[in-house]
């Protein structure tokens, strides 16, 4: 498998921007998930993101620990069971799955914090739920132990740091590794080998190149004077233009970089 290549001024999916739906109730539902005690930054950005990138329908959902600090001004998010310590508990289990029956996709955004039993619930969603997904920051910390949970889901979009890639295929016993003065393309080979029996779709960045692979294709961006913080934006664009193209998920996911 070779690389394709594609920048701003050389595309490779540009038809896609003829199809993206027009009308808001033909631009799909997507449910933002996020946020601790401590934080929500991550929920509000994705949000702005989504929005900027044409989604019909947004759904927040918070933890309550936020309740008294968001419910005057976000009055239509929706506040989940959280821990003592702020965070989601396992009794929001069941309104995030009622609200997953709205959405046509999920991003896991971040600001989630440590907590075990977030992670068991973060976890109870990708088993059980089949919508796309998108997960990012610390959401994906709580698998960089055993990345098998979300690399073998489909329909999912893992948007890593070079950090968070390399300790995927670390942990995952790889027979290669990442590091960061590897050439461009030795670095794509070994993502293109490390994904070849992978159901997911991984996205990470390496200077100026974001490099998108699952088990059948691989896309190099390269977008200069691209930002050092990316993952969310990225991870948002890429969950949007998934469910404007269900059926052209990866050229989706490379085609929204270029946005």
């Amino acid at each position: 498998m070779s690389a394709l290549k594609q920048s701003k001024e050389s595309p490779l999916f540009e038809d896609l921007a003829w199809e993206k739906p027009e009308r808001k109730d033909q631009a799909g539902k997507l449910l933002i998930i996020g946020g601790n005690l401590h934080g929500f930054s991550a929920v509000a950005k994705a949000d702005e993101t989504a929005k900027e990138q044409g989604i019909g329908y947004t759904r927040i959902l918070l933890p309550d620990s936020l309740r008294r600090t968001l419910a005057p001004l976000w009055t239509d998010a929706v506040f989940c069971p959280s821990t003592s310590s702020g965070s989601f508990s396992k009794e929001a289990r069941d309104q995030i799955f009622q609200n997953a029956q709205w959405a046509d996709g999920i991003l896991l955004a971040g600001d989630f914090g440590r907590n075990s039993e977030t992670a068991m619930l973060i976890e109870e969603i990708l088993f059980s739920l089949s919508l796309p997904i998108a997960i990012t920051k610390d959401a994906l910390d709580y698998y960089l132990q055993h990345p098998s949970t979300v690399l073998k889901r489909q329909n999912t979009f893992v948007v890593a740091s070079f950090s968070q890639a390399q300790k995927i295929l670390q942990t995952s016993k790889f027979s290669e590794a990442l590091n960061f003065n590897m050439p461009i393309a030795s670095l794509v080979g070994t993502l293109e080998r490390f994904m070849k029996n992978e159901a997911s779709t991984l996205i990470t960045k390496m200077d100026n190149h974001i490099i998108t692979v699952d088990k059948n294709n691989s896309v190099l961006t390269t977008i200069p004077g691209s930002p050092d913080i990316w993952r969310l934006e990225v991870a948002t664009k890429a969950i949007v233009a998934v469910i404007h193209h269900p059926s052209k998920q990866f050229e989706a996911v490379c085609h929204c970089l270029l946005n």
